[in-house]
């Protein structure tokens, strides 16, 4: 806090030089010496000991040389700064031997890793995954990977096809639509892989062996978590299990894709429950798999079908209607192409 002439009360920084002692003291160096009385709206230049008594003269001080009053200051902090060091030094020292221990110590293996970049998420799957002898765990969400993606994806595995490793993949129905994943079951089908859908899944999962799992750590994907715990794992993989048991097969034809005969289709039954629920478009559109246009394009359909004017009143003659009290048994939602 910088002091201002005439209120004495206020206080100085022991540490740093005010901007009325900067001028003060640029004063007293060029004049020679500077009236004691004017100090007093700047007691950092007598804290910082910047000035000293005038000896012919109480009621003066004189400056001491800028040189002089930087090495008095600095030096407190310099003799800080190597006591840090030699601290530092001697910290290195005592974990030297720690840290030959590290890379062959099972227990310093971490549970969570963060994986941050897409470059470092890859990396680290190619690594994970080429390392994989028994069984490998995926689920896909949405409407299809993009061919790019599904290559890579190709790369990744056909070493494990080579070695009969066991691979199960979860899609979402509305894959079945998309080229490039219906060219990759085709792919990679023939050689035991299996692949079934669900109407809606959780969010991507990637399991090796049962003792290693990956799911995203951010809505963008950039940033991934590499799971090393044995009950997180494991309880990744009674999830995958629950997915996979009521899942559809690739090669099954029991998933219905035309409307039902009061004019509302499966996938638009599931998105009136979902609105009923309170989810937004961009919501169902993610959790169903399918792009927000074409999610709002069904939306439409549904409330011309039940003759809703207003979002608000859709939500009430979805209600009324029953159709979410309709559940028959084999009934799967409709899988639409993403427009």
């Amino acid at each position: 806090m910088h002091a201002k002439r005439g209120d004495s009360g206020d206080k100085h920084s022991h540490d740093e030089l005010c901007e009325a002692g900067k001028n003060l003291y640029a004063s007293a160096l060029r004049s020679g010496r500077i009236a004691r009385a004017e100090v007093a709206e700047a007691p950092c230049l007598v804290e910082l000991a910047m000035l000293r008594p005038d000896p012919e003269d109480a009621e003066w001080l004189r400056p001491v040389p800028p040189s002089i009053a930087l090495h008095q200051l600095i030096y407190p902090i310099e003799r800080e700064i190597q006591e840090r060091r030699r601290l530092t030094m001697s910290l290195t020292d005592s974990f030297e031997p720690f840290m030959t221990l590290s890379p062959h110590d099972p227990s310093t293996t971490h549970a969570i890793t963060v994986l941050e970049g897409l470059s470092v998420i890859n990396t680290t799957l190619d690594r994970v995954i080429a390392e994989c002898t028994e069984e490998l765990l995926t689920v896909q969400p949405g409407s299809g990977r993009r061919p790019a993606t599904l290559q890579d994806g190709l790369r990744r595995v056909e070493t494990l096809i080579d070695r009969g490793v066991r691979m199960r993949t979860l899609y979402q129905h509305t894959a079945r639509h998309n080229p490039s994943t219906m060219a990759y079951v085709e792919r990679v089908a023939p050689y035991g892989a299996e692949v079934r859908t669900l109407e809606e899944i959780i969010d991507r999962l990637i399991i090796v062996d049962r003792k290693v799992a990956f799911i995203p750590a951010r809505s963008d994907r950039r940033a991934a978590l590499e799971l090393r715990h044995e009950g997180l794992v494991q309880y990744l993989v009674g999830v995958f299990d629950q997915f996979w048991l009521h899942g559809v097969p690739w090669d099954d034809h029991v998933v219905s894709y035309t409307p039902e005969l009061d004019g509302i289709s499966g996938v638009q039954r599931s998105i009136a429950k979902l609105l009923v629920d309170g989810h937004v478009d961009e919501a169902i559109a993610r959790r169903l798999g399918m792009n927000v246009r074409t999610c709002r394009a069904h939306i439409a359909k549904l409330a011309s079908a039940l003759g809703s004017g207003s979002r608000a009143q859709l939500g009430f003659l979805i209600a009324r209607s029953g159709i979410l009290e309709q559940d028959e048994p084999g009934e799967h939602a409709e899988a639409t192409e993403p427009a």
